[in-house]
């Protein structure tokens, strides 16, 4: 019996469709949906053995450096060969911790700066060393052959230093002493950051005295290899300098106590360093609230009082002071970024704030002060560069600046910024000012 068939696309089923007269059936086949995805058949290769991720396993490796430095002994030298050699065969990289643990200390340390007793140990480390200075810079040297020839283990190095600190309280006198000498010539020779010392700040630390027993000996270590202006750009740089008083108590922290404790530990030094940024943080702090106090738009009569108070509290000298209200003044405005309004604005603040400045020019010494302090700043900002001459008349005229302060400015007390430009300006206002001064002069004469 014929059959007739028809053939249908339907291209969103992308099937093929077959229909028969006598019994209809339909044939389906899809071509995406329905089929089994294709498999890879194969030989299945075994990942390489380097792609495989080594087990975290210190053991092997503190077995290997104890063993080199049992065989060193106390020869720092054939140490200094061993560990330079070992740095091809072992995972410095991976064990970084564990090498630094043996170095110092003999062997892995547990939290809290105990031993592990599981773990073999040796007993040529720092803190088996004699307990000298000597000793310590061979050390030194040790660990700065080490870290120059293995780069990378700079970072690990820092972290081992502040982690070992704070664990002051788990080791002898003796093994402090040596951690911070070896620190003091370490730091005094750039191999490490004073940001170690951020360590020492921990409560528990300080609280039981640990913390300001270790900073005497390391800054003592420190100083025997560089001097104070060593020290002050370390502890700058990281901003460490104004922390010191950290090393104490709460109640301890006073520029008395610290001054004292560092003295009689023979740090006299150190101490002066401290006053000194005790007295450069007041300072800053007294600016700041002189040009809120300004922007507040409080009136002098109060300002005034106020300056007094905090030159008597904290030392501070008059020529010290007339820089801080200049300072003050010139930052307590929006400046307009118009030169040619510039000086009508500046003029107007300086009119209003010459009382002030009047109440701290009282010495000779101090009207050069600002005389140079006003140099810089037109100089340093570039729209008052023609507006020098005028600020300077007007203080002459509010009796701020003596005829005497600006002649001895203009003919050697200058500086070199923008020396040419500010002594043109000037030039015409000091001739006025000689022919004055010769003109009183001669009448004093005549009336004698």
């Amino acid at each position: 019996m014929p059959f007739c068939q028809i053939l249908i696309k339907q291209h969103f089923e992308k099937c093929v469709v077959i229909y028969s007269l006598d019994r209809p059936r339909l044939v389906s086949f899809m071509s995406n949906q329905r089929q089994q995805k294709p498999t890879l058949t194969g030989q299945r290769f075994k990942t390489r053995k380097r792609d495989e991720k080594e087990r975290f396993d210190p053991t092997q490796f503190q077995e290997s450096i104890v063993q080199g430095l049992n065989q060193s002994g106390t020869d720092l030298e054939a140490v200094a060969k061993f560990l330079d050699a070992s740095g091809a065969k072992l995972d410095y990289r991976r064990y970084v911790e564990t090498l630094f643990d043996i170095l110092v200390a003999g062997g892995m340390l547990a939290p809290g700066g105990t031993l592990s007793d599981d773990m073999t140990c040796t007993e040529f480390c720092l803190f088996k060393a004699q307990e000298d200075m000597e000793t310590m810079q061979a050390y030194a040297q040790v660990f700065n052959k080490l870290i120059r020839r293995y780069k990378y283990l700079e970072k690990g190095f820092q972290e081992e230093i502040k982690k070992l600190l704070l664990f002051l309280k788990g080791f002898t006198e003796s093994e402090r002493n040596k951690l911070a000498m070896l620190a003091g010539i370490l730091l005094a020779n750039g191999n490490l950051s004073a940001a170690i010392l951020s360590s020492l700040f921990n409560e528990n630390l300080v609280k039981e005295g640990v913390s300001a027993c270790f900073a005497v000996k390391l800054f003592k270590s420190w100083l025997s290899e560089k001097d104070i202006n060593s020290v002050s750009s370390g502890l700058r740089k990281v901003g460490m300098d104004s922390r010191l008083m950290e090393l104490f108590p709460a109640n301890k922290r006073s520029c008395e106590h610290f001054s004292k404790y560092f003295s009689d530990a023979g740090l006299t030094e150190l101490s002066d360093f401290a006053k000194n940024q005790q007295s450069i943080g007041a300072r800053k702090e007294l600016q700041k609230e002189l040009e809120e106090q300004m922007s507040r738009g409080e009136p002098l009569k109060d300002i005034i009082p106020y300056v007094r108070e905090e030159i008597k509290k904290n030392n501070i000298s008059e020529q010290t002071m007339i820089g801080l209200i200049w300072a003050s003044v010139m930052s307590s405005v929006e400046w307009n970024k118009k030169e040619e309004l510039v000086t009508e604005q500046a003029i107007k603040l300086l009119k209003q704030y010459s009382p002030l400045l009047k109440s701290f020019t009282s010495q000779g010494l101090s009207e050069l002060t600002l005389l140079l302090k006003i140099q810089e700043y037109c100089y340093d900002n570039i729209h008052f560069m023609k507006t020098f001459q005028k600020m300077v008349v007007l203080l002459y005229k509010a009796d701020v600046l003596s005829e005497e302060a600006i002649l001895k400015w203009y003919n050697d007390a200058h500086v070199a910024k923008g020396k040419s430009v500010f002594l043109e300006q000037m030039k015409k206002f000091v001739e006025w000012l000689k022919n004055a001064e010769e003109e009183s002069e001669s009448e004093e004469e005549e009336a004698d």
